[in-house]
């Protein structure tokens, strides 16, 4: 299946939503979004101060969405869209459910396994995946900056 830009960024602009939703309920704002032959199958966002739960992170809750609804924790064919660059417990989930695409947004500095942080060895998995950064990075980042700067100046 080819990806087109304009695909990617209807996809994240659905992931953006999730990331304001979760910014909304105090959470940090991030959001995803998985498909498969260009339909949702599950939407996440941030939930880890809401559940008490360190692993409820936009993608890992969206992966564990498209999971049951296809009653298979492999998620063969699908793409997960981002609003930031995962960490390395997401991105290592995205590889364990054997996702065929990744595209994110921002680049996450302080967590980011694809090449921020660390640049985790994908290629040397026992599945590999593509990836593709960058995608509506300015509005991505924004959310995040806008967040975080409102956070402190709650202080």
């Amino acid at each position: 299946m080819t990806h087109s830009k304009e695909t990617d960024q209807r996809f994240m602009r659905r992931a953006l939503r999730g990331a304001r939703k979760a910014a909304e309920g105090g959470e940090v704002p991030v959001g995803a979004v998985v498909v498969k032959n260009g339909v949702v199958l599950a939407t996440g966002h941030n939930r880890s101060v809401h559940r008490n739960d360190p692993t409820a992170h936009a993608e890992v809750t969206a992966l564990r969405k498209a999971a049951h609804k296809l009653k298979n924790y492999r998620l063969l064919g699908t793409t997960l869209y981002v609003t930031i660059e995962p960490c390395a417990m997401c991105l290592g989930a995205a590889i364990q459910a054997r996702i065929g695409r990744l595209v994110f947004g921002a680049l996450d500095p302080k967590a980011g396994a694809v090449s921020s942080l660390i640049a985790f060895p994908v290629e040397k998995t026992n599945h590999r995946l593509q990836i593709q950064g960058g995608v509506l990075e300015d509005e991505c980042g924004r959310v995040l900056r806008e967040f975080f700067k409102a956070k402190r100046g709650r202080r």
